[in-house]
């Protein structure tokens, strides 16, 4: 007979759930059943013999409810009828061993996969003094308030029985004192778990942007800022909000519980067993929803999440959203959103509204259950009637605590349903680790690339670069260029760091861009690209971005913007370098953006500078002025260029042309024409677009002054000034 293994994942625990109901039944059923028995006239062995055979039923149902619990755990593989004709020993053996790596691997997928809530209250730990403190207020205040329904029932028993004016007013004057300190604990325990609550938002904020900001660059391209927003935003916040509240409420109730079940034993132990025989059906009913509320939980997150995605893309691109008149569309995008949180949300209201409606009816039955057996107490004489009072208040109150306890659980599992991502963020490790060591004290600026090869994270199957080689001697000024998507920023990526390459190596000075250390290499290496983006600070805040120094050196701000052809119109404006640029510099235009980053590239006076298109926006003047910066005043520093504009690149000491991935063409300007291929077929197309361009404003034009017919033949283009270019276009 053939043994299966158990795949169904919701038969285990439901194999749990009934055990653990059966194991409650008897246990409910062995308690009524002693009850029922002290009402009868009985010697004292006799009781004896039933406390007995209560603590062993008790005791026996815990073993049970243990070994079901013990035996759910336990896989059993299939054997085939060749394992069936073995040994019993090899057949156990093989189901122990197969259970042993079941069990390792559902724990490592447990550790990957869940986040528990201990892991949410670990980040509490630096706040232990804070805690205890706290907790020492929370103690004082949940004793004085455990104190008021006994001292309630003497009010009652002195007025009503005993008549006695003097008990009365003791009674009423220790109420009063325990009401005073008790307000004055609770004010200081409420104020000091806020502050506890405040401090873990700013510790699992830094830690989650901490994490995010050391990511690798492939993680940005894949990950959506609105995506990492809503996780430093919404989740953070649920979270500090219910482990706050969670750790103040849980400790109160714990301690108001104990108390009170205490002084329930003190008041009638039967009426406060009879009580306690519901707990574990509450217990229960807490658990089942809790698991649902952390699915739940978790499902709102990620909605909320995919809408903050679009309202952030959306915001940032106003612009274009504008331009195609499409405002309706990205409204209809985020309201679907919307409707699927409005969905989730309502199958937590119907949830909630279950839970309520089981908690409220065992709630009821309990109270129906203790005035029906506390009125047979009383009138028995086994209890008074201001005691049942009091038993009646702490019932009250126990009932109010424990349904707070349900609160509490599923309030925590929304909380951890709101961490996974958070932690998921926290512990994840970056696939590029810039964890190189190397700082040599001066870096000559050779750069080589020797076969590299590379594909994007995100597209792994599509090869960028195909065994790229080419060098750079130091203080060279080499060009790449080519079509679009041939590779040539990709390499100021890999040369940045941003990346590594699937195979190959990028060196500086013939040593790994990896082994430099982080900081030391981009403080050597600068970047200047085609849409730079500066950040909503000043202009000078800009230019000095991530020197480090706490004082910004205004002549250095300074001569570097000369340098980038950005003093005068800095200089211009109202507030000059202290001027805002507005988020992602949107006050300012595409050319000026453009020198601002050039002076924030020259400011760490690198030995590498890196220039992606840098001068795409500007205009012809302020290209000449920051050309002339780049061949005059960067003398022995190493310059790598992408551009298209062949005033650019025409002067440089060698281009480099890459085509689909690969290096095709290397040399200067003039070699590179001569030999008549792609580089030459590029600037010959580039020279007909522009004598296009001259003879389209020629024929437009009435009225064509000097400098309007000089421009139209050439004579004053910026390509003028090269021979190659101007014999090029004759021909």
């Amino acid at each position: 007979m053939n043994v299966h293994k158990w795949k169904n994942s919701n038969f285990v625990p439901r194999f749990l759930i009934c055990g653990f109901c059966l194991c409650v039944g008897v246990v409910v059923f062995v308690v009524t059943k002693f009850l029922v028995s002290t009402e009868c006239e009985l010697d004292k062995t006799s009781n004896i013999w039933l406390g007995l055979f209560l603590g062993w039923t008790v005791v026996a149902t815990v073993i049970a409810n243990g070994l079901w619990h013990f035996l759910s755990k336990i896989k059993i593989t299939a054997l085939s009828t060749e394992q069936e004709t073995g040994t019993i020993q090899e057949r156990e053996a093989l189901i122990t061993v197969d259970d042993f790596q079941d069990s390792e691997e559902t724990s490592a997928n447990g550790k990957k996969n869940n986040i528990s809530a201990w892991r949410l209250m670990s980040y509490c730990k630096p706040d232990l003094p804070y805690i205890s403190l706290a907790s020492v207020f929370l103690l004082l205040a949940a004793t004085g308030e455990i104190f008021i329904p006994y001292y309630t029932g003497q009010v009652i028993d002195a007025i009503a029985i005993d008549k006695d004016k003097t008990k009365f007013l003791n009674a009423i004057v220790i109420m009063t004192l325990i009401s005073l300190g008790t307000a004055i604990a609770a004010g200081l325990r409420g104020g000091l778990f806020n502050l506890i609550a405040a401090r873990f938002t700013k510790r699992i904020s830094n830690f989650l942007f901490g994490s995010i900001v050391k990511q690798e660059i492939g993680f940005f391209d894949s990950t959506k800022t609105g995506d990492i927003v809503s996780r430093l935003s919404s989740d953070t916040t649920k979270m500090s909000d219910q482990v706050g509240l969670n750790i103040n409420v849980f400790l109160r109730n714990c301690v108001q519980s104990i108390g009170t079940c205490v002084f329930m034993f003190k008041l009638s132990w039967k009426l406060t067993i009879v009580t306690l025989v519901g707990l574990p059906l509450v217990a229960l009913i807490s658990d089942i929803y809790g698991d649902y509320y952390k699915k739940l939980a978790t499902e709102v997150q990620e909605e909320t999440a995919k809408a903050n995605e679009i309202a952030a893309e959306v915001v940032s691109s106003m612009k274009t959203v504008r331009s195609f008149a499409n405002e309706d569309g990205e409204y209809e995008r985020y309201k679907s959103k919307q409707d699927g949180i409005y969905r989730l949300k309502v199958k937590e209201s119907f949830l909630y509204g279950g839970y309520r409606w089981w908690t409220e009816i065992l709630s009821l039955a309990i109270d129906v259950i203790v005035l029906l057996y506390g009125g047979h107490l009383v009138i028995n004489g086994d209890l008074t009637g201001g005691y049942l009072v009091s038993f009646i208040l702490y019932l009250l109150q126990l009932s109010f605590y424990i349904d707070e306890v349900g609160e509490i659980y599923t309030g925590l599992m929304e909380a951890v349903g709101a961490s996974q991502k958070v932690f998921e963020l926290i512990d994840r490790e970056p696939k590029i680790q810039n964890s190189g060591v190397v700082t040599p004290g001066e870096v000559s600026g050779e750069v080589t690339f020797q076969n590299v090869s590379f594909a994007y994270p995100t597209r792994p199957d599509i090869t960028v670069l195909d065994k790229v080689s080419f060098s750079i001697k130091p203080g060279e000024v080499i060009a790449l260029v080519g079509p679009s998507g041939g590779g040539k920023s990709t390499c100021i990526s890999l040369l940045e760091h941003f990346y590594e390459p699937t195979s190959g190596e990028v060196l500086i000075d013939s040593i790994p861009v990896k082994n430099f250390d982080h900081k030391y290499l981009h403080n050597k290496v600068a970047l200047v690209g085609q849409e730079p983006v500066l950040f909503a600070r000043s202009v000078k805040e800009n230019i000095a971005y991530g020197l480090g120094n706490d004082e910004i050196d205004q002549c250095l701000v300074e001569n570097v913007s000369k340098l980038a052809n950005a003093h005068s119109f800095i200089s211009d404006m109202p507030q000059g370098y202290n001027t805002e640029t507005g988020e992602k510099g949107l006050q300012l235009s595409g050319g000026q953006k453009q020198r601002v980053a050039i002076a924030r590239a020259l400011v760490r006076n690198p030995q590498i500078l890196l220039l992606d298109e840098a001068t795409s926006a500007l205009d012809a003047e302020s290209e000449h002025l920051v050309q002339d910066a780049i061949y005059k005043n960067l003398t022995g520093h190493t310059v790598m260029i992408v551009a298209h504009r062949l005033s650019t690149i025409e002067k440089a000491d060698k281009i480099v042309v890459i085509d689909q991935g690969q290096v095709i063409a290397q040399g200067k300007h003039k070699e590179l024409v001569e030999q008549n291929g792609l580089y030459a077929k590029l600037v010959s197309r580039q020279m007909l677009g522009l004598e296009g361009r001259n003879s389209s404003q020629h024929v437009g034009s009435r009225h064509i002054d000097q400098s309007d017919s000089e421009s139209s033949d050439g004579s004053n283009s910026p390509y003028s000034s090269s021979p190659h270019l101007s014999a090029l276009s004759r021909k």
